[in-house]
Order: C-alpha cells, then sequence, then structure tokens
C-alpha cells in the first residue's frame, strides 16, 4: 500500500480571506450541543444565514488549513508507509485474496481496512504534528476509532481535549498560539464558532463525506425540514451531525424510526415520546408539529440496509397520513452512507454468503471497539450465524488459545478462540475502515503462532 497526498486529498480550493482574532487567555469549556431556537423563532435573515454559510466563513479565516503542509508531505508518506504497510495483506492481495499458512487458510474480503478518508485523515494530522514542532497540539477528540493510529498521535505530543461530565470539552489548557486538530469525525458548529473567536492555529482533517451529511440537512434547513438522523446520538460524528440542524431527532435503530413513524401517523403519549429520546432531539422538539415535514440523514458508518429500511419507513408513514401523492412536498432522503463503508459490507457480506462453501471456521473483524463502522462489520457474519469475533489489537488473541474480543451488544468477553487445533484452519478476515494492515497482519501472525505451537506439542 503506497501512502501518498495526491491520492489522499480532495482537489479542495485553498480559501483565504481575513478575519479578526479576539486573542484571550480566559478559560472556555464548550458545552454539549443543542440547537438554540427553532427556525420558526428565527428572522428570515437568520435563516438565510445558514450554519453552513457561517461554517464555510469560518474554513476562511487565514488560520484554519484542510489541505496540509507541503513541506512535510514526502516525509510523512515515508512515516505511513513504515508504520501501516504488510507483506501479508499485500500477498493476500496479489494471490486472489487468498493465503495459505502453517495449517492456516485466509480468506481476505475484497474490500477492507483504509478508506482514502481515513488516510487523509492521518496524513493531516501528522503533517500539522512535522509542521508546528514547538507549539502544544491538541485534538478535539480520538482522530478515528483505532488505538494504534491514537497512540502515534499520542507518542507526536498531541493530546486530546478532555471531556467533562456533563459531555462538553474542556479548553481551559488550550492556549493562545496552540494548535487545535478537528478529527475525521469533524467538530460541533458551536466549537467552529469559538475557533474562530479565538487565537489558534486550525487544523480540519474531517472526511469530506461527513460534510456531505452536513451539507444534507443544511438543506433540510432551507426547506423547513426536521432532521430524522439514523446514528448514535453520542458519537462524535452525529453530535457534529446535529449541530448544523435547526430541529432534529435521532433514531438509532429500526425498532426507534418504528416510535417515531408510529407518533406521525398516530399520534400518542407526547411527553413520553419526548422522554425516551431526550438526549436526542433538538431543544424545544414538538412531535406533534416537528414531523411533519422530515428528511432523513445519517451518520456515515451506519449499516446501510438499516438506514434503507428506515427511509422506507418514514415513507409509509407519510404516504399513510398525507396520502401518495404528498410524499414528495414532506419528505426528503439523500444516501449518505459513505462509499468505503458500503463497499466494506458488502465484502464481508459476500464472505458470510459463502461461508459454508469456503468452509470457514470463523470470521475474523480487526478495527477498534469504539469504531462504529467495524462494528457493523460484526453484525453481518453474527446475523448470517457465521462464528466470528470483533477485535481491537492483536495482543486480543494469546497463546493459551483465548480470545478477548466485543460482542454485537457491545460487551467485551475472554472465551476460547480456536475449537480444533489439531486440524487446519479456514478462516475469513476483513478490518473496519480505521485499521492499519500491519494490524490486521499482526492478528493473522498471532494465529499463524498459535498453529505452530500446537504442532510443538503434537
Amino acid at each position: 500500500m503506497k501512502f501518498t497526498q495526491s491520492s489522499l486529498i480532495l482537489a479542495v480550493a485553498c480559501m483565504g480571506g481575513a478575519s479578526a482574532f479576539a486573542p484571550t487567555q480566559k478559560p472556555f469549556i464548550a458545552r454539549p450541543i443543542t440547537s438554540l431556537a427553532s427556525s420558526a423563532e428565527k428572522t428570515d435573515e437568520e435563516v438565510k444565514t445558514t450554519k453552513k454559510n457561517k461554517r464555510l466563513q469560518y474554513m476562511k479565516n487565514p488560520q484554519f488549513f484542510r489541505t496540509g503542509f507541503k513541506e512535510v508531505r514526502k516525509e510523512v508518506e515515508d512515516v505511513m508507509q513504515d508504520q501501516f504497510k504488510s507483506d501479508v495483506v499485500q500477498e493476500l492481495r496479489s494471490n486472489d485474496f487468498v493465503l495459505e499458512r502453517d495449517g492456516v487458510k485466509v480468506h481476505l474480503a475484497k474490500d477492507y481496512g483504509f478508506c482514502w478518508g481515513v488516510e487523509r485523515s492521518i496524513a493531516l494530522a501528522y503533517e500539522a504534528a512535522k509542521h508546528y514542532p514547538d507549539r502544544n497540539l491538541h485534538i478535539t477528540n480520538e482522530l478515528i476509532h483505532n488505538p494504534t493510529v491514537n497512540d502515534n498521535l499520542k507518542n507526536m505530543r498531541v493530546e486530546v481535549i478532555e471531556k467533562t461530565g456533563d459531555g462538553g470539552k474542556d479548553y481551559s489548557k488550550v492556549q493562545d498560539g496552540d494548535v487545535v486538530i478537528l478529527p475525521a469525525f469533524g467538530a460541533s458548529f458551536e466549537e467552529l464558532q469559538m475557533f474562530d473567536e479565538r487565537n489558534f492555529d486550525v487544523v480540519d482533517t474531517t472526511c469530506p463525506w461527513v460534510s456531505k451529511v452536513w451539507n444534507t440537512v443544511d438543506m433540510h434547513q432551507k426547506k423547513g425540514l426536521t432532521s430524522i438522523i439514523h446514528g448514535k446520538y453520542a458519537h462524535e460524528e452525529t453530535v457534529a451531525t446535529a449541530s448544523y440542524c435547526e430541529d432534529y431527532i435521532i433514531v438509532k435503530n429500526m425498532k426507534e424510526a418504528e416510535m417515531v413513524a408510529d407518533y406521525m401517523v398516530n399520534g400518542g403519549d407526547k411527553e413520553e415520546l419526548l422522554e425516551y429520546f431526550k438526549n436526542a432531539i433538538s431543544k424545544g422538539f414538538d412531535p406533534d408539529t416537528m414531523l411533519n415535514k422530515v428528511g432523513l440523514a445519517n451518520q456515515t458508518t451506519m449499516y446501510k440496509k438499516e438506514t434503507r429500511a428506515i427511509g422506507q419507513r418514514f415513507q409509509k408513514a407519510i404516504m399513510e397520513k398525507f396520502g401518495p401523492s404528498e410524499v414528495n412536498e414532506h419528505y426528503m432522503e439523500f444516501d449518505t452512507i459513505c462509499d468505503a463503508t458500503q463497499e466494506r459490507q458488502d465484502a464481508v457480506s459476500e464472505l458470510t454468503d459463502n461461508a459454508k462453501e469456503l468452509g470457514l471456521d470463523f470470521i475474523l473483524i480487526v478495527g477498534g471497539w469504539d469504531s462504529s463502522n467495524t462494528a457493523h462489520l460484526l453484525e453481518i457474519p453474527q446475523k448470517g450465524n457465521v462464528r466470528s469475533f470483533h477485535i481491537n489489537r492483536p495482543e486480543c488473541i494469546t497463546a493459551d488459545n483465548q480470545i478477548t474480543h466485543r460482542l454485537e451488544n457491545g460487551e467485551i468477553v475472554t472465551e476460547p478462540f480456536i475449537l480444533d487445533l489439531e486440524k487446519d484452519i479456514v478462516m475469513g478476515v476483513t478490518s473496519g475502515a480505521s485499521t492499519p494492515d500491519n494490524v490486521v497482519q499482526d492478528s493473522l501472525s498471532s494465529i499463524f503462532m498459535l498453529k505452530k505451537l500446537s504442532k510443538k506439542d503434537d
């Protein structure tokens, strides 16, 4: 895998323009995101000046950087190549995604691992660390949900801004002249607003697919629609997306979508609904008025089939309430699932569908335990009744044939791994979009070693 900035950086024009700064030493604590007022309470001029337009203005600040730093680019490319390359994964790719070694046959999913958006995000963060050798570096959250990459950044002096007990972030340690890195998930509107008023250099590594979702909810706002977001309300990306909405409600799965759709059509206990979604709605949310015109958006790493099913459910609710001819007046939907997420889901689906034919003993999913896109990869073989394990580090597989892994419900358990070490093993493997190839290689090496040790015992 060759890491080059030309393949990682979008063709984004550099944005110039001056913006007045007001340097201050006053500590700042960013509070949890809430919509300060519904669109109905805003003047026409305020509605026209949407949060998207303000965000674009903030990005014109000369201390806001989105395209990296050319003078350190080659050095960063070499570092990434050295850190993340994998001879084993490369051998799998060059051998039709199949490899046999030490009594283990491995089938690699056709799409797996790092997506270009993640590569771009890492490259920009690494470039920032190299470009600012004498400045204090902060990041508003984990860059991506992968412990290896985040550990690397920590070793490069990048400190994660601490969260407060109420879900906000404590910016009191960030001083004038410091550098703030925005992770791949993006940052909230309120954070960007604060950055524009402070004397920070800001390095924005936000994945363009996330920005695409923000454009979608901006369109909802302009058309007077309430945004229904398919996502996890506490996930960094969804927090950021919600901050660019006016009126919104976040549904995690089909069960919650069904609750909202049923209320749209039949009404019900309003206080009960508001209590259930109290952490997942905009301030002043009124389901009796705000669910008459809705638009669907999503966290880019959700399971695409579920997002589609949720969209169909809301379309059905609109038809039941207003009639089939009124759907386009009351409902809007765009596909904002990331291409890389979908490709990895399709690839592990193919492994799952062919598991019996291939003789798979299990499928190994490698990626951060907090990674939404990796967690959804686990759901596919689980639903297909294929034995599967989600690990976040190679160390999850130990020499005593135990595996520590994350269950579909989020629980972390340790249990016996390979059921019969005496027979040859056939396995599938895939990895999340934020997982380096070398982590997959080291995980496979642990399995090869287990099989070697079993032969010695014989």
